[in-house]
């Protein structure tokens, strides 16, 4: 076999890059079908009440419509993800300002907005629940009955799956308790949520568009339609961004879509315009979380408490996919020898939340880190160094009890990143400036990790296949749902393929996700796509080349001789085609019933670093430094894997200091790019990447997960920085510059001033108990 320089761990241009930057690449709204029609939605204005009457305005010329309602969908009335609590179309009842009622199809789009408007809807308006709290109170029910009322999902988990006795609250030296809340954040991608569906009689649905999980949609198809997975078919077109936000959402405006179509007789594009597609999509959950932790003098964790709550909108979509995420991840990278976390997904009044890059972890890591800090000044001891005293290691087990078997030294990520950032020396001359400036500045880190893959036994479920086949030219194209969306599946899978293949990565073809032609490989999601589907690839082009080995030379072969080996098997036999279908480790098991075992394959792990200024006039925060070192195992991609950290790091910084969604009687009022604020390049500081490489045995040539990783510790760590800058301790995100100036500015004595001893913001106090 020739020896060619090793295509993974360098950087090839992207496998679709020439198509983007050329302006070839075809998005949803770039794509006309003949006759193609353009659907809209009607939706509720109010958000929980009772349908009592439905006119369309007489100056509207009905008849050239297509106008669809809950009575003709053939099949049932909901739309599908875990449970089936969400309807396709409202019926009697909304549940949300946004739902869904009626859609509508013309072939003119221009003139579909006034007829939307010309809908009229009265309603008897029933009191709505907005808040966490106002949900537990179970003063109106809005979901489901009795004990669960309200409750999407609950979990329970527990160190060594007992109570903490009660001696070691008792005799701890310190009780520290905190309370800490995140908001809602937009996904925001570039390119709004859209599809076009066509339907037949005979051959059944197929819908094109933005997506992340085409099998996803194939089942939500299913049973709006009451047809078998066969006539379903979904093909992903060109996709500008996603971070969660087309993982489920697309079983939703696909099944709309598709009623119009079927109705009309016409393929249907129902593509969102910005306002609408941020008002009435999917968001990042918003949460609260409790700790109660009990701790030693020398700064030892002994126990701990932690209730973490999350806002599930008015359905349960995703909602305990992503509970279970941030539940494992709430004790962080640390020791517990006894840990209780009680966890659950609330229902309220607003448009469901769903998935969003990091899914629950984001939540869950924020407090943890916010409350790491505190619990280190009511000890006594710098941040570093109670982190130190409580990282886990190689050999330790986490909350769940899985015992770290690959490589773990947290201790050596914290000495490097604090190194290359200068923490030290920084924090040294900031506290030193601070107390005569009116610009204070801060250094703050957060340290944490991140699962790879689907959490227990989830990716055991999914079962996922990939394929490669070999073209009529003697090419290896892989078969996979994996999708792109400017993450670089294509780019990374075929990278894999080629260096199992010993060929050029140019050789190497991906075939675009259509489900009549690819196999379900599991959703782009959950950072699996480069460990789980990426080593699928590797095994499948492991048989494709054993398949091959007769007819290929016996020790060293050049890609010439590869395609004539290739060509001389397809006349042979035909086809060739190999497949790899998931195997579980045999050391990986979970028990979804008691929350414990091995709950990832692999984690990456990480240290953050943020350096901040606030201006004490203008009460503003700007981060100016970042710097991020992780281990995610072997880095296929440098410059990928580097812009998916840099972009996560971006996000990260808007979801502490500027993306605030502002909810009025339900409704997103700030729905729009002028008035939704995030961080624009002038708003990032430099951000420094760096990568530690312990290769994982789970993952294609020693990968790990990267893409959910860097949403997870860039808030707590700016938030950290803040509190060295400014004294004050806050404890809630998005920080914009107002919650600043009202801390600051607040009347001595009112309780919101000092939070050195007692957070008077969340109400819970810092108390100490004497041994």
């Amino acid at each position: 076999m020739t020896s060619r320089p090793q295509i993974v761990g360098s950087s090839p241009i992207r496998k679709e890059g020439r198509d983007k930057v050329l302006g070839r690449a075809q998005y949803v709204d770039d794509i006309t079908l003949p006759n193609m029609w353009f659907g809209a939605t009607v939706r509720s204005s109010i958000p929980r009440g009772r349908i009592t009457s439905i006119s369309f305005d007489p100056a509207i010329p009905w008849h050239e419509y297509t106008i669809v309602s809950a009575a003709d969908i053939p099949g049932e009335n909901t739309i599908v993800h875990l449970t089936k609590d969400h309807p396709c179309l409202a019926v009697t009842h909304v549940n949300h300002c946004e739902e869904p009622i009626l859609l509508l199809a013309h072939p003119n789009r221009s003139v579909l907005p006034a007829a939307v408007a010309a809908v009229h809807i009265t309603y008897e308006e029933l009191p709505a629940v907005f808040t966490i709290e106002d949900s537990e109170k179970k003063e109106q029910i809005i979901w489901g009955e009795g004990e669960h009322a309200n409750t999407f999902k609950t979990y329970l988990m527990q160190k060594d799956r007992k109570p903490t006795p009660n001696e070691i609250w008792q005799t701890a030296d310190y009780i520290v308790e905190g309370e800490y809340r995140t908001g809602a954040q937009e996904q925001l991608y570039i390119e709004n949520n859209g599809v076009i569906a066509e339907y037949h009689p005979e051959k059944g649905v197929t819908v094109r568009g933005s997506m992340q999980c085409p099998f996803y949609l194939v089942h939500a198809l299913e049973l709006v339609f009451n047809l078998p997975a066969e006539k379903c078919r979904v093909i992903q077109t060109e996709t500008g961004g996603a971070f969660g936000g087309k993982e489920d959402f697309p079983s939703v405006i696909g099944s709309h879509a598709a009623l119009l179509a079927m109705k009309s007789g016409h393929p249907v594009k129902l593509c969102y315009d910005r306002a609408e597609d941020m008002a009435a999509t999917t968001k990042r959950h918003p949460s609260r979380t409790r700790h109660r932790t009990a701790v030693s003098k020398d700064g030892k964790l002994l126990a701990g408490e932690i209730d973490f709550a999350i806002d599930g909108g008015a359905y349960a979509t995703l909602s305990p996919v992503v509970l279970s995420r941030g539940t494992i991840h709430a004790p962080g990278p640390y020791h517990w020898p006894h840990l209780t976390v009680r966890a659950k997904a609330m229902a309220t009044n607003i448009p469901p939340h769903g998935a969003f890059r990091g899914f629950g972890a984001p939540q869950s890591i924020f407090a943890l880190e916010r409350h790491m800090d505190k619990i280190a000044k009511v000890v006594g001891l710098t941040p570093e160094e109670l982190r130190r005293r409580n990282f886990l290691g190689t050999g330790d087990r986490t909350a769940t009890g899985q015992l770290l078997k690959d490589p773990v030294d947290m201790q050596h990520l914290l000495t490097r990143a604090l190194e290359e950032s200068d923490y030290h020396a920084k924090r040294k001359r900031f506290d030193a400036e601070n107390p005569t400036s009116t610009i204070k500045r801060g250094i703050g880190f957060a340290t944490f990790f991140h699962g790879a893959g689907f959490t227990g036994s989830g990716e055991r479920r999914l079962n996922s296949l990939v394929e490669i086949e070999l073209t009529a030219e003697g090419q290896p194209r892989i078969l996979v749902s994996s999708t792109e969306f400017g993450q670089g599946t294509n780019t990374i899978l075929c990278q894999i393929a080629a260096d199992t293949l010993n060929l050029p990565y140019e050789e190497i073809l991906i075939a675009q996700p259509d489900t009549t032609l690819v196999p379900n490989s599991g959703p782009t999601v959950a950072s699996r796509t480069a460990m789980v589907v990426g080593k699928l690839v590797e095994r499948a082009a492991q048989s494709l080349l054993a398949a091959l080995a007769p007819f290929l030379p016996a020790s060293r072969y050049t890609p010439a001789q590869f395609c004539r080996a290739a060509l001389k098997y397809l006349a042979q036999h035909g086809s060739l085609k190999t497949e790899a279908r998931y195997q579980s480790p045999g050391d990986i098991f979970w028990d979804d019933e008691t929350y414990s075992g091995e709950a990832y394959p692999a984690y990456a792990w990480a240290v953050y670093v943020a350096e901040v200024t606030v201006d004490t006039t203008t009460y503003s925060t700007q981060v100016n430094n970042f710097y991020a070192l992780q281990e995610v195992g072997k880095v296929l991609h440098p410059i990928l894997a580097a812009g998916q950290i840099e972009g996560g790091v971006a996000q990260g910084i808007g979801y502490a200091l500027y993306e605030k969604c502002l909810w009025r009687n339900g409704h997103l009022a700030n729905n729009q790019m002028t008035n939704y604020i995030m961080p624009t390049s002038a708003d990032l500081p430099p951000i420094h990447v760096s990568f530690e490489e312990v290769p994982s045995p789970h993952g294609a040539y020693g990968a790990k997960g990267i893409g959910e990783l860097p949403m997870d510790g860039p808030a707590p760590a700016i938030l950290n920085a803040i509190e060295h800058a400014t004294g004050l301790a806050f404890n809630e995100i998005p920080l914009l510059p107002e919650d600043i100036f009202e801390r600051m500015t607040c009347t001595p004595g009112s309780g919101a001033e000092d939070l050195n001893s007692i957070d008077r913001d969340t109400q819970v106090e810092t108390s100490e108990v004497s041994a």
